[in-house]
């Protein structure tokens, strides 16, 4: 069976991308993804395609269940073929308008016979900024270290390849 991150590719397939993507990190780390592509969009328009849920669903690629909202957790089901029975809950932790956005979540939540709400979360956060040519944006996702050990390594390695695959879905999503 062919893994592949959730709304990523799969392993070994690339195509070309029409943005330009960097990893940021100068050495490898085992507690924090980061992620930097600039997007040939407006910062507004980037801005309302990672936080109005609707919109954060159709390129994430999951059903959400009402808007984010600070302090507020939202739901919602994988649609991406493969991944139907994953349940993301998102709590969204900081709005600052067309600037930064971000939640909380449980990295890679993939065994439905896994209950994953004790364990802790990942901090995710998008920064906008305007750019020449469109807004940069940088994702990180931070906190494996604290993920359990018997998960922590599949967990950084998959989210490290669906946030690859991520900036691609919203930068054809926004284009």
């Amino acid at each position: 069976m062919l893994h592949k991150p959730i709304g990523g590719e799969p392993y070994g397939e690339t195509e070309p991308m029409t943005v330009n993507a960097q990893e940021t990190q100068d050495r490898p780390s085992t507690d924090r993804i980061e992620k930097k592509v600039v997007v040939r969009a407006s910062r507004s328009r980037v801005w309302r395609a990672i936080t109005t849920a609707e919109e954060f669903g159709a390129w994430f690629r999951v059903n959400l269940e009402g808007e984010f909202a600070e302090g507020r957790t939202t739901r919602g089901r994988i649609t991406h073929p493969g991944y139907e029975h994953v349940t993301v809950e998102m709590l969204v932790e900081r709005i600052e308008p067309e600037r930064y956005f971000s939640y909380r979540w449980h990295p890679y939540p993939i065994d439905p016979a896994v209950d994953y709400s004790a364990e802790p979360t990942t901090l995710v956060e998008f920064n906008l900024q305007d750019t020449e040519g469109g807004t940069a944006l940088t994702i990180v996702e931070s906190g494996f270290d604290r993920i359990p050990l018997a998960r922590r390594a599949e967990a950084f390695r998959m989210n490290d390849q669906g946030w690859a695959g991520q900036i691609k879905n919203l930068a054809r999503y926004v284009s």
